[in-house]
């Protein structure tokens, strides 16, 4: 703090209007004076002991002396002793309460920091009965009334909480906080600070940030262990969230070489079990000159929210978006605005698995003092509800941050340095009482591969709403392993179209309408089929009116899809087939999936495909890829499929491949 006497005698100067040497102070004891000016000397060189025992010399000689009071107060409240800070302050005001209206707003202020909500109130209402305080002050004590009046509704009226030490499996001596969890609620990435084992020539530091993960095995976590290099290195790494599918880590990492501002936002990649890319600066319409920091991506990849102190905000620390482009860059950042963001510090955001629940942390909304930690719901149409307090003992009087949430919505995961854990700083889980609970969401998981030889592959999927047909998720599979797990909103029908070059595109469609539960996974593995002549794709996502060869809106994602496709693969030739099961007449059912195929013939040739690229043919029920003996295996034997009859090979006319 520089000359920090000024911050008490100025006090003392402006009632005088005078200059220090002529201010003549309260008492006429010569001892209380010399005593006073002692520990001036020793606060304003941060020689807090000092200062307290020449106040209490100056208070025995004269224990009305209002401004050794006043500046012991200060000196305890630099001690965070808050409670002996307040006891001066009211002595102060006690002996001449108009000596300095003031008084009564530093002793609210100092009451806050203790939790002793009642009196604060009643001071800072005092203060405000005060003619001529600074405008800023006033706003300040208006909203320090807001703060009281919640913090005593909400003691009174606490919210449920059983936070749980995760252990020593994840914490140690060292502090670990910023926790990050994956949607199937297996890997837990977390921040841990250590003893630096080697010095670095630009740091002066002697602690060092490194991520840990941790497995969890039959139902608990595995020893954290260093994630290592690439991500890890000799400088600070944290502040990090992982995608749901556990495919992609954004994190901070400061003073690096390929840096824009002081602390950038980076990505890397999974490349294989446990392996990881080289993290790669997400770039200048994230990162700026200033500071970037705590990352959170929203399930479908699309945004990232994250902190910045750029210009242009609404206060000091806001949070800030930026969407991804068709192109897959980045956009430019947009503020979250004025529902979110106030003329305080907003921070640690989380955006959950539902891409409907934001929870964030505040300084400037209503709440206990410090960081606070909110829920603000988003609409359908991208607007931010108004943000609910957590509530009393999740928050207190001290800053809450880095609240997240799994996937089920049921368990939070946070860090503390108040609750005894391990070390310093633990982390902690706790049952998420219901009314700040995220939607129901669940995942599908599963792994793509070669249906010829069961090798791994890398595709694109999308998921799409088939109520809306609006792309829900776009990602890919790992090119390691094949493996793929997207998080979804339960209660919704879904399409899930696979893709990749040389590979006829697999089509599928479920509901989650009926899953009651995360613990078990709707599970799809896809076999991908190379592009050859025999080849069929079963279209699940063509759908007709019943008895009927009206296509419903729904099909036209997978109809759409089936366009791009053959737009892409020029050189092949496919027959449409339809398809029924054997309920009702045979002549009936033949010329209805006649009918069928001909209508998808006639949707493909409306949106620009060649005609002699196409056939058509029904087969009513004459081939059957299930006995038609239950209500499932009938619905099977009702489909429209395509089968590749021609591959025009590389360099030969059209029609000449055989």
């Amino acid at each position: 703090m520089k000359n920090r006497i000024s911050i008490v005698l100025c006090i003392l100067i402006c009632i005088a209007g005078k200059g220090y040497s002529q201010y003549k102070f309260t008492t006429k004891s010569n001892k209380a004076i010399k005593y006073i000016q002692n520990a001036m000397s020793a606060f304003d060189v941060h020689n807090n002991e000092g200062a307290k025992q020449e106040l209490l010399k100056s208070l025995d000689a004269d224990p009305n002396f209002m401004e050794a009071h006043m500046l012991l107060g200060d000196v305890y409240d630099d001690m965070k002793a808050y409670q002996l800070s307040a006891e001066e302050y009211k002595k102060a005001v006690a002996i001449n309460p108009d000596f300095f209206p003031n008084n009564f707003f530093t002793l609210g202020k100092v009451e806050l920091l203790y939790g002793n909500y009642i009196d604060a109130k009643m001071h800072f209402e005092k203060f405000l009965t005060y003619k001529g305080i600074e405008e800023v002050s006033k706003k300040t004590a208006q909203k320090a009334i807001k703060n009281c009046d919640f913090a005593i509704w909400a003691m009174n009226n606490p919210v449920p909480f059983a936070p749980i030490n995760l252990d020593t499996a994840i914490n140690t001596i060292d502090d670990e906080y910023l926790p990050a969890i994956t949607a199937d609620d297996q890997t837990l990435i977390i921040t841990r600070r250590q003893p630096r084992k080697e010095a670095l020539s630009n740091s002066f530091s002697q602690l060092q940030e490194d991520f840990y993960y941790s497995i969890k095995k039959e139902g608990k976590w595995t020893t954290a262990v260093n994630m290592g290099q690439p991500i890890n290195t000799q400088a600070n790494e944290g502040a990090q969230c992982i995608s749901p599918d556990g495919q992609y880590i954004f994190f901070t990492a400061c003073e690096r070489s390929d840096g824009i501002g002081s602390c950038d936002i980076y990505m890397s990649k999974k490349v294989g079990n446990n392996k990881w890319s080289t993290p790669v600066n997400m770039g200048e319409n994230i990162n700026s000159m200033k500071w970037e920091s705590q990352p959170s991506i929203s399930p479908d990849g699309k945004i990232l929210y994250y902190v910045s102190n750029r210009p242009g905000g609404k206060g000091k620390l806001d949070i800030w978006k930026t969407n991804l482009g068709e192109k897959g860059t980045w956009g430019k950042p947009i503020n979250l605005g004025d529902t979110i963001n106030t003329s305080d510090d907003e921070m640690s955001p989380f955006i959950h698995a539902d891409n409907h629940s934001f929870y964030f942390c505040s300084k400037g909304h209503v709440g206990m003092g410090g960081f606070d930690i909110f829920i603000s719901r988003i609409d359908e149409n991208g607007n931010w509800g108004e943000p609910k307090n957590l509530g009393y003992p999740i928050n207190t009087l001290a800053d809450e941050t880095s609240l997240i949430v799994n996937s089920t919505g049921e368990t939070a995961f946070f860090a503390s340095d108040k609750l005894k854990g391990k070390g310093k700083v633990d982390i902690y889980s706790f049952d998420l009482y219901k009314e700040a609970q995220p939607l129901r969401v669940t995942y599908v998981k599963g792994k793509v591969t070669n249906s010829k030889n069961g090798s791994a592959l890398e595709a694109k999927f999308e998921l799409i709403d088939l109520a809306t047909s609006k792309i829900i998720m776009q990602s890919s599979s790992n090119n390691a392993n094949g493996e793929f797990l997207v998080c979804l909103p339960a209660d919704k029908d879904y399409a899930l179209n696979v893709s990749k070059d040389g590979y006829l595109f697999h089509s599928e469609n479920f509901s989650l309408k009926e899953v009651s539960s995360i613990t078990k996974p709707f599970e799809m593995n896809i076999k991908m089929q190379p592009i050859e002549v025999g080849e069929a794709v079963v279209l699940k996502n063509i759908f007709f009116e019943t008895a009927s060869y009206d296509l419903k809106d729904e099909s036209r994602v997978e109809l759409n899809k089936l366009v791009q496709f053959l737009n892409h693969n020029t050189s092949i030739k496919i027959e449409i087939g339809g398809h029924t099961d054997n309920v009702g007449d045979k002549q009936s059912n033949l010329n209805l999936s006649q009918s069928r195929a001909q209508s998808v013939y006639n949707y493909l040739v409306e949106h620009g495909i060649d005609k002699t690229k196409l056939t058509y043919k029904g087969y009513g029920d004459n081939k059957p890829i299930a006995v038609n003996d239950t209500d499932i295996n009938r619905a099977f034997n009702r489909r429209t499929e395509f089968t590749i009859v021609e591959v025009t090979p590389p360099g030969l006319p059209k029609g000449e491949g055989k």
